[in-house]
């Protein structure tokens, strides 16, 4: 069986799923090399302002190893943020067939990806995207720099078309490229026949004073600049001045912009803030809505696995062409694109949609997104070892 070494930071619930599908294959023998050792009991998020313990299981299913980090502010916000002398050590003595690492703009990622070149096929696994790129010399340094590093890598796992561009830019070939979607795990957000999840998410409904004919527009993530939620909500203020029947807005999550939002929503009865929710409780919370919104303009909104779990849960979408998936993901049968500023056009035309064609948009992202499976991206990585 051949072996592969998966280099990554720490355990997060997106990829804890897929490794252990891939292990239980046995198609592979999988190790996992976890470079930021002090978060193997919780991570500090900074944009949250809070540690973060994921109430689903993580380390389960798969071999995996916490390789030390000697940095003196380990964490993943900054190049020598990851520094593992022991690191190249440690895989050597796994000796696998090929190495899978995350992300480059780490000092060991990257000393991996450098070492091992022509000794075993390096690949690479990122969600970069040129969507927020300027032309300046900056932007030409980078591609430089960018060109550079991607010598190293022999194959990389692409999630979606606008990466792909992203790659295909910065020196990979096409023959190079191999689409692993970016997936989420369905089936924990998909209802069983008895529908639990939506009578969940209709009883908090009626907790929260929304009657079953009120639109509720859903956000739900970290409340930073890159997100926009301030930008939403203002948009539904406006829309709302004009409506004898108000728009619904549910904020879910924490973060810097919390206070602010807060603030700026007391005089509004059609605005209600929900905190944090941990994994378990997503599949109600996305039921909460009759759409997803995730109006992000970027920088750094590479994806939006959002969406995917919106989708997965039977919501309709609407994402800002800032938004990584958006391409990949949001046709006109399951919600809209809208170019960053006109989140009001597109309210106000949610406004003329009867309940029922929302709910046929909704359960037509939920037959959609059963393609950007698990299932297909580990198989992706199995053909090419």
């Amino acid at each position: 069986m051949k072996k592969l070494a998966i280099i990554t930071t720490h355990p997060i619930q997106y990829n804890a799923p897929w490794f252990a599908l891939l292990a239980s294959r046995r198609e592979i023998d999988l190790k996992v090399f976890y470079t930021w050792s002090q978060s193997r009991e919780k991570v500090k998020d900074k944009t949250f302002g809070r540690e973060i313990q994921w109430d689903i299981p993580l380390l389960e299913g798969y071999s995996f190893e916490f390789v030390e980090n000697v940095s003196k502010k380990p964490g993943s916000h900054n190049f020598f943020g990851i520094d593992n002398p022991s690191l190249i050590w440690r895989i050597n003595a796994f000796n696998p067939d090929a190495i899978l690492v995350f992300g480059w703009n780490f000092k060991s990622h990257l000393k991996v990806l450098r070492y091992f070149k022509g000794k075993v096929p390096v690949w690479f696994r990122g969600d970069s995207t040129l969507l927020d790129e300027n032309p300046g010399v900056k932007t030409w340094l980078r591609r430089q720099i960018l060109r550079w590093v991607y010598q190293h890598v022999e194959k990389a796992f692409y999630v979606g078309l606008a990466n792909k561009s992203y790659f295909l830019k910065h020196g990979l070939l096409e023959s190079q490229l191999v689409n692993a979607p970016h997936a989420i795990d369905i089936d924990r957000f998909s209802d069983n026949i008895e529908k639990k999840y939506e009578e969940k998410a209709k009883t908090w409904r009626q907790e929260l004073g929304f009657s079953s004919e009120d639109l509720v527009i859903l956000f739900a993530g970290k409340m930073e600049t890159k997100k926009q939620p301030d930008f939403l909500m203002e948009a539904v203020i406006k829309v709302n001045e004009k409506q004898l029947n108000p728009i619904k807005l549910i904020l879910v999550g924490n973060g810097p912009l919390e206070a602010g939002l807060k603030e700026r929503a007391k005089s509004y009865n059609f605005i209600t803030f929900i905190p944090f929710q941990n994994q378990t409780m997503m599949p109600v919370v996305y039921r909460l809505g009759d759409v997803f919104c995730l109006p992000s303009k970027g920088p750094g909104e590479t994806w939006g696995l959002a969406v995917n779990e919106a989708m997965a849960s039977g919501r309709a979408v609407i994402v800002s062409d800032r938004v990584g998936c958006a391409e990949d993901l949001v046709s006109k049968s399951v919600g809209w694109i809208l170019p960053t500023g006109e989140l009001i056009i597109w309210l106000n035309l949610l406004l003329k949609l009867e309940s029922k064609q929302l709910r046929e948009m909704g359960n037509s992202a939920m037959e959609q997104i059963q393609a950007w499976s698990f299932e297909r991206m580990v198989k992706a990585i199995e053909s090419e070892i």
